[in-house]
């Protein structure tokens, strides 16, 4: 299977050819992707803080944070991969009025559903997981009932940068908060194909 979500309890969970890593002894990539509970929590803030460091990472010591955990966990917005038990990934979908209230985006794509702390763990980057969750996240914004998905992009993390050209993103403008410079990035579903 390629990026087929299949009904598990209640779960979607997800299968991929794998790179190197992940794979069962048929060579398929097992996980799948849970809302996240309370007892995800302390893998979860472990998680964000390894990316702390590294390369084009915007994120310090403040955020994201055990409050920003609680915000998502109150609103059943946090997602995470699992495999063999433990995450490998995470995504959340954001509330942020001041990132809603920017003068950039399509008024045509409201409701517009936003994506935020995407996190892969750093054994398991550039194997295709962070894409793997964006295409989660849209589908989950898509069931949600939302027409269109935008988010911001630190303008230093090219990483991140490269990753959402590949999706086709469009940059439709450009906003400075939270003490840092950002694209703004946004697609209608129907653009996407996920009508």
């Amino acid at each position: 299977m390629d990026d087929k979500a299949v009904a598990c309890g209640g779960l979607k969970k997800y299968s991929d050819t794998d790179k190197n890593g992940l794979i069962n002894k048929e060579g398929i990539m097992e996980y799948e992707i849970v809302k996240a509970t309370e007892s995800d929590r302390n893998e979860i803030l472990s998680l964000y803080k390894m990316q702390l460091g590294r390369e084009y990472c915007p994120w310090d010591e403040d955020y994201p944070s055990n409050e920003t955990i609680d915000f998502d966990l109150s609103r059943d917005a946090l997602f995470v991969m699992k495999s063999e038990g433990k995450i490998k990934a995470a995504i959340s979908i954001e509330k942020d009025e001041d990132v809603e209230n920017l003068e950039c985006w399509d008024k045509k794509l409201n409701p517009s559903g936003e994506l935020a702390r995407l996190a892969v763990h750093p054994d398991e980057q550039n194997k295709g997981l962070a894409r793997i969750m964006l295409n989660f996240g849209m589908e989950e914004l898509k069931r949600r009932g939302y027409t269109g998905i935008h988010f911001l992009v630190n303008k230093l993390n090219i990483k991140a940068i490269r990753s959402y050209e590949i999706f086709g993103f469009n940059i439709v403008g450009e906003c400075h908060m939270f003490d840092q410079d950002f694209y703004c990035y946004e697609k209608s579903f129907k653009e996407y194909g996920l009508e």
